[in-house]
């Protein structure tokens, strides 16, 4: 499925392995699988805040990136009712809260 180790252990919220991987560097934060979901994604959908905490303070790191369905890391936090990840989402000043997914939701 193209998912990497950061991707997976975010996917789990094992925030020290995804520490461990970060610290290590060479870490693509923004690794995509085959769906071109990226870590943050995966961190957004399974509500963990330490986890997605975790790779919004990396430098570089693509909040409004777009799956192949077009939802972003926001849309899968909202779809999960994952209100603490939201509020990470929402304080970071290059979100954007309107983006629609390819089906216009």
């Amino acid at each position: 499925d193209g998912r990497t180790p950061l991707s997976l252990a975010a996917g789990e919220g094992y925030g020290a392995t995804m520490q461990l991987l970060l610290e290590r560097g060479g870490t693509n934060v923004n690794s995509r699988d085959n769906n071109d979901r990226t870590p943050l994604s995966f961190a957004a959908e399974i509500a963990n805040e330490a986890t997605a905490q975790l790779l919004l303070e990396r430098e570089g790191v693509e909040v409004n990136s777009k799956d192949k369905d077009g939802r972003t890391p926001l849309s899968w936090a909202a779809g999960k009712a994952n209100i603490a990840t939201i509020q990470l989402l929402l304080k970071r000043e290059d979100i954007e809260v309107d983006s629609k997914d390819y089906n216009g939701q």
